[in-house]
């Protein structure tokens, strides 16, 4: 730079203070230490988790829908259930959504990633199809989901 503008004190604590807040850095008297981040990210997670499921919005976006099939009825009968699930969804966030939706805890969750194929049309172009994740919904013996 050409010219440097003059910091006075008052706009150089404004200035740490905000970079302190953006980094996370505790500045102590002895100096500054940087905070793990390791933990601070999965609370951060499961507190928009809990604001979402406070909010009643959570299976709207998570259950796409109930994925029937042979091998999906198979498993009915043995209490598990299996649903289309969006790609971003974790197993506490399926979990949430079931109770939400369903008013029923589940006792363990799997999750699935459905691979994408290529197919072929008739103009000789290649296409994407399929893809996403499913999961699989472990009940308690004495509880079922109503599937239409």
């Amino acid at each position: 730079m050409l010219f440097k503008k003059k910091d006075n004190a008052e706009s150089s604590k404004a200035k740490n203070a905000l970079f302190a807040k953006k980094s996370k850095v505790v500045v102590d008297d002895a100096g500054a230490k940087p905070v793990s981040m390791k933990g601070e990210t999965k609370a951060r997670e499961t507190k928009a988790l809990k604001t979402t499921i406070a909010s009643g919005k959570v299976g709207a976006h998570i259950l796409r829908n109930p994925r029937i099939t042979e091998k999906a009825s198979m498993a009915a009968s043995n209490n598990v259930y299996v649903f289309d699930v969006s790609k971003d969804s974790t197993k506490n966030s399926i979990k949430a959504a079931i109770k939400d939706v369903y008013k029923i805890t589940p006792v363990k969750v799997r999750v699935a990633a459905i691979p994408t194929k290529t197919a072929t049309n008739r103009r000789g172009m290649t296409t994407t199809t399929g893809g996403g994740k499913k999961a699989y919904v472990y009940l308690k013996k004495g509880d079922t989901i109503e599937l239409i």
